[in-house]
């Protein structure tokens, strides 16, 4: 297809909380991605660094920072911010430079450097923001949010604390295969409901940690890959970012312009089933051909609305679906085979980035223990602050 790029290289600067600089993650992962791809950094035409906002100014301009680090030798540069999602974004503007001719060649690299605690708005003062309005009106951090929808997935759909505790069981025993993750031990289900309540039902199990870590990419064009030696290469098939589609719903602040034209009547598809029903229309495929799946797991129960987001199994099927064993290794559509954040916590930049790391290897049968069989299409999923998500699917 014409839309396709290949994937040629893969790496990644383990997860952990390491104390130093983005940048030097950054490059250790933008290094091994080059090593596996066979490509000298001076050959790349093309840099797409995924931004870090905690990382000062060097963060808001990633890819002219990796550059740096890695020496100046001519390529363009772009960065791109779109919080969880930014990895993704940074996938897609490659693409988009691949695909009109202007490199045949792209590094992309997504690093960060996290607090300890949860997350806290950067950036100043925003009113117009519902995600800003939540953490300073509501004082709703991720931690309560992941709460709320866990009631509300217990009281709609049934899901017991049980389920959600499944879900790290999972995701804890893949990730103690791979040497990437941070957290590399496995869990029991009685771990999990016995550590400590974050926002209840949700316990400490349950939800995710921030983390330092990297991911990087090289891509390219399908004709560079072929001239390069790479005759059946990973390709990216489609890359999901659209917004939502809601009715405005930021309170009306005298100082907030509403722009009347831009208020729509709701869709009855939820925001992160419209972005992966614009992956799979792009890809040409459907939830039934989907060999693995990398979502967003913050939090147990969020992973389980992903099964039905993503056409897994019906609305309200998510906690089934994973008690039957589908989501498993050796299921009909093995979840988070690496580890997800369960395992490797939030480096926000470079999470939708290492989602497709481990498809690439997935899909090139490389990826050890962790191998599920025959894989031949993957799909990633995430979903970030502020109408920010994405989806990416790639084939062999």
């Amino acid at each position: 297809m014409s839309g396709e790029v290949a994937v040629l290289g893969a790496g990644m600067h383990p997860w952990g909380k390491w104390g130093r600089s983005f940048v030097e993650y950054g490059t250790v992962a933008a290094r091994a991605a080059l090593a596996d791809a066979g490509v000298d950094w001076r050959d790349v035409d093309s840099i797409v660094g995924a931004d870090t906002v905690r990382g000062g100014y060097p963060g808001y301009v990633a890819g002219a920072t990796f550059a740096k680090a890695l020496g100046w030798q001519g390529a363009r540069v772009a960065s791109v911010y779109a919080a969880c999602a930014s990895g993704a974004q940074a996938i897609n503007t490659a693409r988009a430079q691949i695909l009109s001719g202007l490199a045949d060649v792209i590094l992309v690299v997504g690093a960060d450097a996290a607090p300890k605690g949860f997350f806290k708005p950067a950036g100043g003062e925003r009113a117009d923001d519902p995600d800003w309005l939540r953490f300073r009106v509501l004082g709703a951090t991720n931690p309560a949010y992941f709460g709320l929808y866990a009631r509300r997935r217990m009281a709609v759909h049934g899901d017991t604390l049980e389920d959600f505790a499944l879900v790290k069981v999972k995701n804890a025993a893949l990730g103690a295969l791979n040497p990437n993750a941070r957290y590399r031990k496995e869990v029991t289900a009685e771990e999990v409901a016995a550590s400590a309540v974050v926002a209840d039902p949700l316990r400490l199990l349950d939800i995710c940690a921030t983390s330092d870590g990297a991911a990087a990419l090289v891509l390219s064009s399908m004709e560079f890959a072929r001239r390069h030696g790479a005759t059946d290469p990973v390709r990216v098939r489609a890359v999901s970012t659209v917004t939502p589609t809601y009715p405005r719903t930021v309170l009306d602040l005298p100082d907030v312009a509403t722009d009347s034209a831009a208020v729509v009547e709701p869709s009855e598809e939820t925001y992160r089933a419209s972005i992966a029903r614009a992956a799979y229309e792009e890809a040409g495929v459907g939830p039934e051909d989907i060999s693995v799946a990398e979502v967003y797991d913050l939090s147990t129960s969020l992973e389980l609305q992903w099964y039905e987001d993503l056409g897994l199994c019906g609305e309200g099927e998510g906690a089934k679906l994973l008690r039957e064993g589908a989501t498993s290794p050796g299921g009909r559509t093995p979840v988070n085979t690496s580890g997800g954040l369960a395992s490797f916590g939030e480096a926000v930049p470079a999470q939708a980035i290492a989602q497709v790391c481990e498809l690439t290897w997935q899909l090139r049968g490389t990826a050890g223990a962790r191998q599920v069989e025959g894989a031949r299409v993957g799909i990633s999923a995430n979903q970030g602050l502020f109408g920010h998500g994405s989806s990416v699917i790639a084939v062999r």
